[in-house]
C-alpha cells in the first residue's frame, strides 16, 4: 500500500499495487480491489523480459478503469521510480526526479457543455462559473477555492451525472498554489477521491491556458490532501508527484 502525491504517510492518496508474476483472472483482480477498499488498486505484470513496457491495469472497488494516476505513480514508486507501463490509455512513461515522480499522460481538455440538474442539485453553495466534459469527468469551475473547500456535495446527484465523475475547482488561493481541486466518484464506488492524477489531465489543460503558464501547482483539497505539479506539452500533460510506501505484505489467496 502507498500513499501518493504525498511525502509523508497517512495523507494524500492510498492504492494498492500488486506485483503479479503471470496471468491472472479478471474477476479476482476486482475480488482483490474490492477486498484493498482503496479508490485504485494497480496490478502489474513484472514477469516480462527486456525494456518492453509493463501491463499495468486498474481496478476501484467496483469497476476497472482507463486512466488512475495516483495508482500508477504508487506502481512507479514501488518498482524504483523509471517505469513504462502498456494500459489502456497507451504506453504510460514515468521518470524519477529527485524523488518526484513524473508521469507523461494523454491530455483531457474539457468542453463546454450546459449545466444539468444532477449537478446543480449535487453541488449545493457552488457558484457555477462554467461546465465543461472531458472524455472521462465533468469539470465544474466555482468561484472561489473557499467554495471548494467547504462543498458539501450531493453524491447521490452526482452518481446521476453521466461519466467517471465530477471535478469542481477554482483558482488557488495562496502564493505560489495556482490550481484548488475536489474530485467525486460515487457511480464507481469512490464518493470522493483524495488525490486524483488523471483529473489533473483535464486539470492542466483547462487553467494552463487561462493561467497562461504551462506549469502549475495544484492542490486536491480533500481531507488527506495532496499537490501535484503538472506541465501540459501539446497533447500531453506531464503529472509530477511524491509517494510513501506504508504496507508491504503477501496475498495468500
Amino acid at each position: 500500500m502507498v500513499d501518493a502525491f504525498t511525502d509523508r504517510a497517512f495523507a494524500g492518496n492510498p492504492a494498492g499495487v500488486v506485483l503479479l508474476d503471470g496471468p491472472v483472472d479478471d474477476g479476482w483482480m476486482q475480488a482483490v480491489a474490492a477486498e484493498m477498499k482503496h479508490a485504485e488498486t494497480a496490478f502489474v505484470r513484472i514477469d516480462g523480459e527486456g525494456d518492453d513496457p509493463l501491463p499495468l491495469r486498474w481496478f476501484t472497488p467496483v469497476a476497472e478503469v482507463d486512466l488512475c494516476g495516483h495508482a500508477t505513480l504508487a506502481t512507479a514508486h514501488v518498482l524504483g521510480g523509471g517505469r513504462r507501463f502498456a494500459t489502456r490509455s497507451g504506453v504510460l512513461t514515468c521518470t524519477a526526479d529527485n524523488g518526484w515522480v513524473e508521469m507523461d499522460f494523454p491530455a483531457d481538455p474539457a468542453e463546454p457543455i450546459e449545466v444539468t440538474t444532477p449537478l446543480r442539485a449535487g453541488l449545493p453553495g457552488v457558484t457555477v462559473r462554467a461546465v465543461a466534459r472531458a472524455v472521462s469527468d465533468v469539470l465544474v469551475e466555482a468561484a472561489s477555492a473557499d467554495e471548494v473547500r467547504e462543498l458539501r456535495p450531493d453524491f447521490a446527484a452526482l452518481a446521476e451525472v453521466p461519466g467517471r465523475g465530477v471535478i469542481v475547482t477554482a483558482a488557488g488561493d495562496r502564493p505560489g498554489l495556482d490550481v484548488v481541486s475536489r474530485c467525486f466518484y460515487p457511480s464507481y464506488g469512490v464518493p470522493e477521491d483524495s488525490v486524483t492524477g488523471s483529473a489533473h489531465c483535464t486539470l492542466a489543460s483547462w487553467w494552463s491556458p487561462r493561467l497562461g503558464r504551462a506549469n502549475l501547482l495544484a492542490e486536491q483539497a480533500s481531507a488527506r490532501g495532496g499537490l501535484v505539479r503538472t506541465t501540459v506539452d501539446q497533447d500531453r500533460v506531464r503529472l509530477a508527484g511524491q509517494a510513501v510506501t506504508v504496507i508491504q505484505g503477501r496475498l495468500i489467496v
